[in-house]
């Protein structure tokens, strides 16, 4: 997928973490396209830099670990768990490096921007603006572009690369398909672009769906407020403002109603007593989850089957 020339150069630019560097598919020298896998830590800060080609356009999905890319002179972007954005360099380096100690996790699809050109000249007006003058435009410079939270379908395509769900044979025509869809998100205007406003609604919405999601998946033992933030690609002060403004309730309350409802079910089938059913939904404390019971339910957790019965034959 990769060739041993190119293997060799990208090496050296991350031989201080050879053991984080997978290249995944592609040849920037030969087929205009590379997108590699990054998991490592390094003990002292790291140029991340070393590694950009001239003449390419690099879009980074970060899903852990800090880092910043900026142009000589010009505003850096910052890259923080969950976003994502693009850089291309010119003949001049980009400044560009990653916090020391932290984990950093990302994915990078780099293009030679005469590849790109040849991809899409019967495609030019339906590129995204800023990225058809970065191909198309007469001015070769370097350009880097603000960070933006990954969307949830970039977010779903990038966890599998790591491991595809393919036979190893099949892998090649995989990564390219992904490089593909991966090229979709970043190049193209959207069809129907919303104002602004609607698209911040829109997406704390799709966060607030998906941490909801999450919370239910493991009642025994939910994620903290941090895993959460970073599963949707926000901080968790920002979570927890959308997700009460959302959902009506914060997140411990809309937690706790969660486990009990389930509770309720599990005592209503008759073949869990109040123990087993607070421990299944993650409470150790009997008295706790009795008093969590008579707020949530309206009535003690003993009493609960016989008072459905009650309620139900009235």
């Amino acid at each position: 997928m990769f060739s041993m020339n190119e293997v060799r150069a990208e090496g050296e630019a991350w031989r201080e973490v050879e053991q984080g560097w997978r290249p995944l598919y592609g040849d920037f020298d030969q087929l205009g396209v590379s997108v590699e896998w990054h998991d490592f830590q390094s003990p002292r800060p790291l140029d991340w830099g070393r590694s950009f080609h001239p003449r390419s356009l690099e879009f980074c999905l970060n899903l852990d670990g800090r880092g910043a890319v900026g142009a000589p002179g010009r505003a850096r972007s910052d890259y923080v768990p969950g976003n994502c954005g693009y850089y291309a360099r010119a003949d001049e380096p980009l400044i560009a490096t990653r916090r020391a100690h932290d984990r950093h996790r990302f994915v990078t699809l780099e293009f030679s921007r005469k590849h790109l050109q040849k991809q899409f000249v019967q495609n030019e007006s339906d590129l995204e603006p800023e990225i058809r003058r970065l191909i198309f435009g007469d001015e070769d410079k370097s350009v880097v572009a603000p960070a933006r939270p990954m969307t949830m379908e970039q977010r779903s395509v990038v966890t599998t690369l790591a491991d595809p769900p393919v036979a190893k044979a099949a892998q090649i025509l995989w990564y390219q398909s992904k490089a593909l869809e991966l090229m979709a998100h970043f190049l193209f205007a959207p069809k129907d672009p919303e104002f602004f406003c609607m698209r911040q609604k829109r997406v704390a919405r799709e966060r607030v769906q998906r941490a909801k999601e999450l919370l239910a998946r493991d009642l025994a033992n939910p994620p903290t407020l941090e895993m959460l933030g970073q599963e949707v690609g926000c901080s968790p002060f920002y979570l927890s403002r959308i997700f009460s403004r959302e959902a009506g309730l914060t997140i411990p309350q809309y937690l706790r109603n969660l486990r009990m409802e389930r509770a309720a079910e599990l005592l209503r089938t008759g073949r869990y007593n109040v123990t087993e059913a607070a421990t299944e939904v993650g409470y150790s404390s009997l008295s706790h989850f009795s008093k969590a019971f008579c707020e949530t339910i309206g009535c003690c957790p003993v009493l609960y089957p016989t008072a459905k019965s009650v309620i139900l034959d009235r």
